[in-house]
Order: C-alpha cells, then sequence, then structure tokens
C-alpha cells in the first residue's frame, strides 16, 4: 500500500464549510489528489482533554461548536462512520502512554469543515485524537512520531488549527496584522527547512505571543510534523491571511 501524505490544514471559520471560496475549493482539490484513505485521523484544535482522549464510537456526532452563525451551518450533518478498530490501533501505538476510548465523542468543527469539501459524500470513517492540555509542546510532537506508520496502512493524517490564531485582536477586514505576516513567513521558512526542533520550542520565536496566545491550534502542526519523513516534499496551500490575526496557510508533506 503506497504511503499516504500528511497535511495541515489551517481551517479558520466553520463559513468554509458552506462558502465558494479559495479555501474551500482547495481543499476540494486535495481530496481529488490524494490517493483514497482507508480511514482518517484528524488531530483539531476544538478537542482539548485532560489526558489523551480517542473517539472509538462507530457512528459520531457531527458537533456544532460555535455560536452566532448563520442557521444553515447548524444544520450541517457529516455523517461518516466512526472506526473503533483504528482507534484501537491508535492506542496500541501510543502505549505506554494511556490513551482513553471515548465512545460518547463526535467530530467537531476542526474535522468536519475541511472533510465536508474534502470529501463530501462523507464515506470514508474518521477518528480524532484530543490534545492533552496539560502536556509540553514536545510531547505532542512525539505522539506524531509514533503515529507515522499509520501512513503506511492507508490512513490519512490530518492536523486541523491555524499557524496564527488571536481571536481577541480579529478584525473584519481581508488583511493582516505586519507581525502575523511575519510570524507565518518564519514558520513556513522553519518547516520548509526541517527545522523542527526550533517549531517546538515556538515561544523563543519573535512575536509568539502574539501569534500564538493560546497553543491549541498550533500544537496539531507538531503532530504532522512528527509524523513527517525527513524526504516527504513539502508543498503549501491556501497561504492567505486574513481578518488580521488568522493564518490559512495549510501544508501537504510527501
Amino acid at each position: 500500500m503506497k504511503k499516504l501524505p500528511l497535511l495541515f490544514a489551517g481551517h479558520g471559520s466553520p463559513m468554509n464549510t458552506i462558502e465558494d471560496n479559495s479555501f474551500s475549493r482547495a481543499w476540494a482539490e486535495i481530496g481529488q489528489a490524494l490517493p483514497r484513505p482507508s480511514a482518517i485521523l484528524v488531530i483539531s484544535a476544538h478537542w482539548e482533554t485532560n489526558g489523551v482522549r480517542v473517539t472509538a464510537t462507530d457512528k459520531p456526532e457531527t458537533i456544532h461548536d460555535f455560536y452566532g452563525f448563520p442557521g444553515e451551518l447548524y444544520e450541517i450533518e457529516y455523517p461518516a462512520s466512526g472506526s473503533p478498530e483504528l482507534a484501537g490501533n491508535v492506542q496500541n501505538l501510543l502505549k505506554p502512554d494511556r490513551i482513553v476510548a471515548d465512545y460518547d465523542r463526535g467530530l467537531d468543527h476542526g474535522s468536519w469543515s475541511v472533510l465536508c469539501n474534502m470529501y463530501k459524500n462523507a464515506d470514508i470513517p474518521v477518528v480524532q485524537l484530543s490534545l492533552d492540555r496539560r502536556q509540553a509542546p514536545e510531547f505532542h510532537y512525539n505522539l506524531g512520531k509514533r503515529l507515522k506508520i499509520l501512513r503506511d496502512q492507508g490512513i490519512l493524517i490530518i492536523g486541523s488549527g491555524n499557524i496564527v490564531h488571536n481571536l481577541p485582536m480579529m478584525i473584519w477586514r481581508d488583511r493582516a496584522y505586519d507581525w502575523a505576516v511575519e510570524f507565518d513567513k518564519q514558520v513556513t521558512h522553519l518547516i520548509e527547512t526541517g527545522a523542527h526542533d526550533k517549531l517546538i520550542d515556538y515561544k523563543q520565536l519573535p512575536d509568539s505571543e502574539l501569534a500564538i496566545p493560546t497553543n491549541e491550534h498550533y500544537l496539531p502542526l507538531l503532530y504532522i510534523l512528527g509524523a513527517k519523513e525527513s524526504d516527504d516534499p513539502v508543498q503549501t496551500y491556501n497561504d492567505v491571511l486574513t481578518m488580521g490575526s488568522v493564518s490559512m496557510r495549510s501544508f501537504r508533506f510527501g
């Protein structure tokens, strides 16, 4: 079986689910271009827990974890099946760390807002892995390294977040602050040059306190970098910064 690529998706607003824009079109194109996966594992910014959990239900619900949006968005359902088999495989791969099987959790918009565009028929099983909010960045990177074998088993691993994500400083304009642009460029350069140590120690980067005031949208990137092979080619897409302080920049590795 051919090794599957890895994706980091800058998911941005839930409105990208229903809008025909450059972001939704790029996700659709990526879905068409990739080899068809047997299942999908998503690490989303929108599931933080104490300890690590993995969705283990065979019918995950569609979670509308936002407010103040048009009613049409709350009617979206993404009825992909789950995969208890993949959940169990993830638990085994991440031993001796204890990964709790969660039979109640569904798919949040960090997953389905992207997948609705990539695989609109919802005919590929989806599993989510949570972010342990108590752990340091290196922990998340190392979990990604232990998950990389899934790529050889037909599993598509997606990290869904944003490199720059500062909602308190957001403005309703299609432009970005200078510091956001520079931070996005800096992280992109470090990714392209393989400087993972600096990306793990991101707090040492200039303007990190503005770009990453809380790290839940950044951490999914570390899982993907951990699962990356040194010879995986790097492609960037959706390289747009918007609303002042949100980077939509996304990557394909492999």
